[in-house]
């Protein structure tokens, strides 16, 4: 089989996502992933240097389209609540919409690669602490323009708020529908008193 003249290495790590995502990272062998880009090995070798090295591009790439990428934007004052739960919100949506179930790709992998793979997984973990931190920083500046109080404990909250995020990942392989995610989702950052009742999304 050979590697055809226009390879589209964009389209090539968008397709191995959807392969890692669907059947997970150790069911994508070089083989299985050379046949579903349309190349052979060597080509493969050759554009991706390993599987591992494939993987680390695939989640770079998935993190910038992740729904809880917002949480490293900028916000105004007074808009830390709003972000939080349009992320939230958004995050209901997409795995709802998503007629597959699969969930969060990251999350996925986690419970896949971490403390079994030497390579993925502290890479993996770095991912999901470097989202813990996001959100402290996020909850962090709500404090410091008054917007959240004093008493909030930005760690704390921080690690809670990314407990229910794996948590509705993991639950939307079950139960699909967006209002009943929704439910859960607001439920929780009401607890916390993190929950914008105005925010549109």
């Amino acid at each position: 089989m050979a590697r055809p003249s226009k390879f589209d290495r964009d389209e090539a790590i968008e397709t191995a996502m959807e392969a890692f995502w669907r059947d997970g990272y150790e069911s994508c062998s070089v083989k299985a992933l050379s046949e579903r880009l349309g190349i052979t090995r060597s080509s493969f070798y050759n554009a991706f240097n390993s599987r591992e090295d494939l993987f680390a591009e695939v989640l770079e790439r998935y993190a910038r389209q992740s729904p809880d990428r917002a949480f490293a934007d900028l916000v105004s004052d007074g808009q830390v609540r709003a972000l939080i739960t349009r992320t939230f919100r958004l995050a209901c949506r997409v795995r709802a919409a998503d007629p597959d179930g699969k969930g969060c790709l990251a999350v996925k992998s986690v419970d896949e690669l971490c403390g079994r793979d030497r390579i993925l997984g502290p890479l993996l973990e770095e991912a999901i602490l470097g989202n813990v931190a996001r959100i402290e920083r996020l909850l962090e500046f709500g404090k410091e323009t008054g917007e959240l109080p004093e008493s909030l404990e930005p760690h704390a909250t921080a690690l809670a708020l990314k407990a229910q995020l794996v948590g509705l990942n993991v639950i939307c392989k079950v139960i699909r529908d967006e209002t009943e995610l929704r439910l859960a989702a607001e439920t929780a950052l009401r607890g916390l008193g993190l929950f914008e009742e105005a925010t549109d999304a």
